[in-house]
């Protein structure tokens, strides 16, 4: 998380309402603007309420009401100017993710607010391997997919939709980390199957473990294996909060885009800043993302390089307004609050003598399956690895995960452990 902040600042509620409906203000009107052949209108008002009354002191909503499309990327080349007023607010949304969160130069990142870390992701990998074709002259099943075995399934799919082949590397099961040695391994077994060029997607909090990979140890593993690469930063769980829970540890580690090996970042809104669900954001450095420019979308000004295509302003509005409500310091606060809980968790267990992984700058905690009785889990809504056979459950300590309830959790887990046979 950068020292100072150049776009991030608590801004009160008036300020916020005022900025949104000025911003749809500067959006098309289509009951009072002629626009005959733009495919959109706004909600349909025979479903969807837009009573003046109840509009007027929600800027969310109205905006969802008046839904704007935010096709295209509005950090790169032009866009559709028909909604223009809330493009704006998207812009500022981006950078003030990519300099004030992760520590980018002003002006130097482009990215968008995509519909999760799933499309994010895949935007990066798709994002890379075209420039490796277009500038290497490489082939797509000579770009190798990297990543640690506890990565996202959603790398699974990048493969099988890019035609890229997916390589793994194995984790230590205690710690969750990478070795020197795994990574030689993996990378020299894809050289030998004819891999020419890397892809590597290293994790900011894994989803099961909230486990972190080190991206200049990814890097160096590339360097001395002769592979030219570029690295995505998959952030999607910990985007939004492992900057602000690791202090020292980010600045030595450097997550973010102070590293010159990080090329772009995903993190999704729709977990951790409690945001809408189908609110991701990708951020990419200046340079990568006219690789996936679409010249077919003519009837778009600006053309596309997204992968999704049409999208809904009012999810960027959505994070905006969050992230201005709290305000930077705001932000930190929450985080420090769930990193309190979630460490009182871990020594509870560690007491009771139970199995876990816990990253600590991480808000997710796993247990060995074998230690938690299944109606307990059950019980609790722990979720699993597995569903058909599950090593781990885990708990991930969110806004409503309360002492309270960590705590009735704990009473039973005690309880049925008694109660064993």
């Amino acid at each position: 998380m950068a020292a100072s902040f150049r776009f991030w600042r608590r801004t009160e509620r008036e300020e916020l309402h005022r900025r949104v409906f000025a911003a749809l203000a500067d959006n098309v009107n289509y009951d009072h603007q002629p626009v005959l052949g733009v495919p959109a209108s706004s909600l349909d008002d025979d479903v969807f309420n837009q009573d003046a009354h109840f509009l007027k002191d929600a800027p969310f909503i109205s905006t969802m009401v008046a839904n704007p499309n935010h096709i295209g990327c509005h950090t790169f080349g032009e866009s559709e100017s028909y909604f223009k007023g809330t493009q704006e607010i998207e812009r500022e949304l981006i950078e003030l993710c990519a300099v004030d969160i992760f520590g980018a130069q002003p002006g130097q990142t482009d990215g968008y607010v995509a519909s999760g870390g799933t499309e994010a992701n895949i935007q990066a990998m798709w994002m890379y391997r075209n420039a490796f074709v277009r500038q290497d002259g490489a082939r797509a099943h000579q770009i190798g997919l990297f990543c640690s075995a506890d990565s996202h399934y959603c790398v699974d799919k990048a493969a099988n939709l890019l035609g890229m082949p997916l390589f793994k590397a194995a984790v230590d099961p205690k710690n969750r980390s990478l070795s020197d040695d795994e990574l030689h391994r993996c990378l020299e077994s894809a050289k030998q199957a004819g891999i020419t060029h890397a892809v590597v997607m290293a994790n900011m909090m894994t989803t099961m473990f909230g486990s972190v990979d080190a991206p200049s140890q990814w890097a160096e593993a590339c360097r001395r294996a002769g592979l030219p690469f570029r690295l995505h930063l998959d952030g999607a769980f910990g985007g939004f909060y492992f900057p602000f829970a690791s202090g020292e540890q980010q600045s030595q580690s450097a997550l973010d885009f102070r590293n010159p090996d990080v090329h772009s970042i995903t993190l999704d809104a729709h977990k951790m800043a409690q945001a809408p669900y189908g609110t991701g954001i990708f951020l990419a450095r200046k340079g990568f993302i006219e690789h996936v420019l679409t010249p077919a979308a003519s009837y778009v000004s600006g053309e596309d390089c997204t992968l999704i295509g049409s999208r809904s302003g009012a999810n960027a509005i959505a994070v905006w307004m969050i992230l201005q409500t709290h305000g930077p310091h705001g932000w930190a606060e929450k985080i420090y609050i769930l990193q309190k809980r979630t460490a009182w968790l871990a020594s509870q267990l560690a007491e009771r003598e139970i199995p876990f992984f816990r990253h600590p700058a991480s808000n997710i905690v796993t247990m060995r399956a074998s230690a938690i009785p299944e109606e307990t889990a059950q019980a609790h809504g722990l979720v699993p690895d597995s569903h058909q056979h599950p090593e781990w459950f885990k708990v991930v300590v969110m806004d409503h995960v309360t002492i309270e309830r960590l705590d009735a959790f704990l009473e039973d887990l005690d309880r049925a452990r008694k109660d064993e046979p």
